[in-house]
């Protein structure tokens, strides 16, 4: 059992976010899927992600400072109460048959701006939810576990509900899944951060957490590859419709498979790190996933034959999780407590915050130049990418050092 279970609070949490996260997975496919659907667009695809995601680019650090500034359990018990009511809402419109994707847009772009407050209160969250810094790390990977697990089983039953029913069925069960998230808030008890009596202004503190994260060099580099594997690498998630039907001329339940493949291969990545007892040797780690990531994606839209492309989706999946993790886990063991909300805010909007970006991107290129040739591209970038923060690693090792030597922690 992973250490961080054995805190009660932690326990409930994970519990309810189990229910969750598997009917967040079956709401994103079957939107990806009825989208593509309706008007068959790569480029309304993009449009989807962007607007999924470009609310975390912009609301991420306000959501980090008010994070350092107030009660990170009410905020996040609030973001999961409008999380439900935005499922409830798209349920009624698909069951209805009224809903148009401008319904779809303007509900994903509401769900994105809960989503861009949820993530940094919850990367500080952990740390009340465990009590201390001890099973921190631990906490941050089996979160990750219980995610991609969700990842894992949500798009194939996504894939089976949608063949067999419809895109509102995938809805209804995902505003289901909120029931158990409120039960298990209602029996959480943390002791609430302390925060100092006087705070700076709230663009005085936007800006000390930007130029905290700027000053100390191994943030950031990690939040500068971690915004450059999204920009590249992330938007094949969003393609994964049109790659789909153009590679294979596939159906919901192909698409369910293959994400479901990346999913696993997630799992198997979360099972690798939550087994460690702290952050060394990940730096090596990150940059090794990124140039797995990097020359799968390549592989993949080379790829006509469907176990071969599940073996890879599952490389992309476990390259993915190692970088996003990874670097989740080392930042925080080494932010310091007062700026923790402001950096993972920067660690949330440099992933889920640039993807929106790479998103349209990639959904203009595809319906121009196809689905594979815009994967091939992105992945060719992402290796490229890797390769150049991999230059820096004995600059980065330097600075991390003694960070970790204060922590009594080996860089190798």
């Amino acid at each position: 059992m992973p250490r961080a279970l054995r805190h009660r609070n932690f326990a409930l949490f994970v519990g309810g976010q189990v229910f969750a996260l598997i009917g967040y997975w079956l709401q994103q496919v079957a939107l990806g899927w009825l989208v593509y659907r309706l008007t068959g667009s790569a480029t309304l695809l993009g449009v989807l992600g962007f607007a999924a995601n470009l609310p975390v680019l912009l609301l991420a650090p306000f959501a980090g400072l008010w994070s350092d500034r107030f009660n990170r359990h009410r905020m996040m018990l609030a973001t999961q109460i409008l999380e439900m009511l935005q499922a409830i809402t798209l349920t009624a419109l698909a069951f209805s048959g009224l809903i148009e994707v401008w319904h779809i847009i303007v509900l994903t772009a509401f769900l994105g701006m809960c989503v861009a407050v949820e993530l940094p209160v919850r990367h500080a969250y952990l740390l009340e939810l465990v009590g201390g810094k001890e099973d921190l790390s631990n906490a941050v990977a089996t979160t990750s576990l219980v995610a991609n697990c969700g990842r894992l089983i949500g798009p194939v039953i996504a894939g089976v509900l949608i063949s067999r029913y419809s895109e509102a069925t995938c809805f209804f069960i995902n505003a289901l899944t909120y029931i158990a998230v409120l039960v298990s808030f209602a029996f959480i008890r943390v002791k609430p951060q302390r925060c100092a009596a006087s705070q700076p202004t709230m663009w005085r503190g936007l800006g000390e957490g930007f130029a905290y994260a700027w000053r100390v060099l191994p943030i950031r580099l990690l939040l500068l590859l971690l915004a450059a594997v999204a920009l590249t690498a992330g938007p094949y998630s969003t393609m994964m419709p049109a790659v789909v039907h153009e590679l294979f001329g596939g159906d919901a339940r192909t698409l369910g498979f293959l994400l479901g493949a990346a999913g696993m291969g997630a799992v198997a990545g979360t099972v690798l790190l939550s087994m460690r007892r702290n952050v060394r040797g990940l730096l090596r780690y990150i940059l090794i996933a990124a140039l797995m990531v990097g020359a799968a994606l390549v592989a993949l839209s080379l790829s006509r034959w469907l176990p071969a492309s599940v073996v890879l989706m599952s490389v992309i999946g476990f390259g993915m999780l190692v970088v996003t993790v990874s670097t989740n886990m080392i930042l925080q063991t080494i932010v310091d407590d007062d700026k923790r909300g402001r950096v993972m805010s920067l660690y949330t909007a440099a992933f889920l915050g640039i993807a929106p970006l790479g998103a349209l991107m990639a959904g203009m290129f595809a319906d121009r130049f196809g689905a594979a040739t815009t994967i091939t591209i992105g992945g060719i970038l992402c290796v490229l990418v890797a390769a150049t923060i991999a230059r820096q690693l004995p600059l980065l090792r330097a600075h991390i050092r003694p960070i970790y030597a204060k922590l009594r922690l080996n860089i190798d």
